[in-house]
C-alpha cells in the first residue's frame, strides 16, 4: 500500500510507493492520480521534468511567483539531499526547511506544495531527478531564494557546491517582499 507521510512543514510529504520485486529486478508505479488523491494528494500535474547532475552539483532554491508549482520528485538514479523551504507568507512555518534523501535505492517520492522553495544536492556521482509540476514553467516568473541564507541554515551535505551563476545571485529570503513570493492562499 502506498504509503504517505507528514512533514514538520504544512502540505510537504514524503512517499514511498509500493515496490514489487523479484528475481528479475522490481516494478512501482511512479504516480496514480486516483491512488495519490485518495491519499491527500489532489493534483493534476502538466508537466514531467528529467535533470541530470554531477556529484557536488546545488540546484535552487527555485519557485514560481504568479504561477506557483506543486512538484512531485524522485531520484531515479544516484541520490540527492532534497530542501524544500517555506516561503508562504502568513504561514507558522515561514523560512523553516525540511530535507530528504530521494535515492534510486529507498525510491523514495518528495510532494512540494505551491509555496515553498524548492533545491537539492546532488551527493552520489551522479543523479537524475524525475518530477512532475502542477503548473507550466514560466521563465519570467521565476524566483528564488539564496541556497546558503544563513537565516534559513540549510545544513547542506555539500561544503563546496558547484551552483549555477544565476543561483548564486538569488537574494536572501529576508530581502524579498511578499509580492515577490509564491501567491498562494496564507496557511495558519
Amino acid at each position: 500500500m502506498l504509503k504517505i507521510e507528514t512533514t514538520p512543514l504544512e502540505g510537504l510529504l514524503t512517499i514511498e510507493p509500493v515496490v514489487y520485486a523479484d528475481r528479475r529486478g522490481h516494478f512501482l508505479e511512479t504516480y496514480h492520480g486516483r491512488r495519490y488523491q485518495e491519499k491527500g494528494v489532489p493534483v493534476r500535474f502538466v508537466q514531467d521534468n528529467l535533470a541530470f547532475s554531477h556529484q557536488n552539483v546545488l540546484r535552487g532554491l527555485h519557485f514560481q511567483v504568479l504561477h506557483p508549482q506543486d512538484k512531485l520528485l524522485q531520484a531515479i538514479s544516484g541520490e540527492v539531499f532534497d530542501v524544500a523551504v517555506d516561503v508562504r507568507p502568513g504561514s507558522a512555518t515561514f523560512g523553516r526547511w525540511h530535507a530528504v534523501t530521494l535515492s534510486a535505492e529507498n525510491r523514495r517520492q518528495l510532494f512540494v506544495p505551491k509555496g515553498f522553495a524548492h533545491g537539492y544536492c546532488v551527493t552520489s556521482e551522479t543523479a537524475t531527478v524525475m518530477y512532475k509540476c502542477s503548473d507550466y514553467y514560466h521563465p519570467e516568473d521565476e524566483g528564488g531564494v539564496l541556497w546558503s541564507d544563513p537565516q534559513i541554515g540549510i545544513d547542506w551535505p555539500v561544503r563546496r557546491p558547484v551552483v549555477s551563476a544565476k543561483d548564486a545571485q538569488l537574494p536572501a529570503l529576508a530581502a524579498l517582499r511578499p509580492d515577490q513570493l509564491p501567491q498562494v492562499e496564507s496557511c495558519s
